[in-house]
């Protein structure tokens, strides 16, 4: 009982994560510039300024939103699938399908960072990733973990 509480936390833990990491406005930041997903947060005398990212390659840029956003929708998916699952599947068939789901969500954040680092900064050197970027990697690394814990759970129930 105390695992699966366990899990229940992490798994919230990195639904929050994600989200943050695909709301918050710290993914590419400067002295004078706060850049997301969505847009850029540009300082002019001493005013934040909301501006487009129209200087980003569209296809890269929505593809790295389209797959943050999904891995908000599949992480928060399999944490009600995994809860509908505990109370009616019986043992040996439980986590299977929220394993998938998590996994899913790993590889929809892993494309989402790795197209973000590849393409939308690999150029400029003035900058650095903020925490909404690390957080989206520690996302990964929690979502993979997550489907491996599903997996391994399957397997010691049968």
């Amino acid at each position: 009982m105390l695992m699966l509480a366990g899990i229940v936390v992490l798994h919230i833990t990195t639904i929050i994560l994600l989200l943050v990491a695909t709301i918050d406005n710290a993914w590419w930041i400067t002295d004078t510039v706060s850049t997301d997903l969505w847009g850029k947060w540009v300082l002019t005398n001493s005013v934040w300024h909301y501006t487009n990212l129209k200087d980003y390659p569209e296809e890269y840029l929505q593809t790295v939103q389209a797959t943050s956003v999904l891995a908000c929708i599949f992480s928060i998916l399999a944490l009600f699938v995994f809860v509908a699952q505990l109370f009616t599947l019986p043992k040996g068939q439980r986590f299977t399908f929220t394993g998938i789901l998590q996994l899913i969500a790993c590889l929809c954040i892993m494309i989402a960072a790795s197209i973000y680092t590849s393409e939308l900064h690999a150029n400029e050197t003035d900058g650095t990733y903020g925490h909404s970027y690390i957080l989206a990697w520690i996302s990964f690394v929690f979502t993979l973990l997550l489907a491996i814990v599903y997996l391994v759970l399957r397997k010691k129930s049968e």
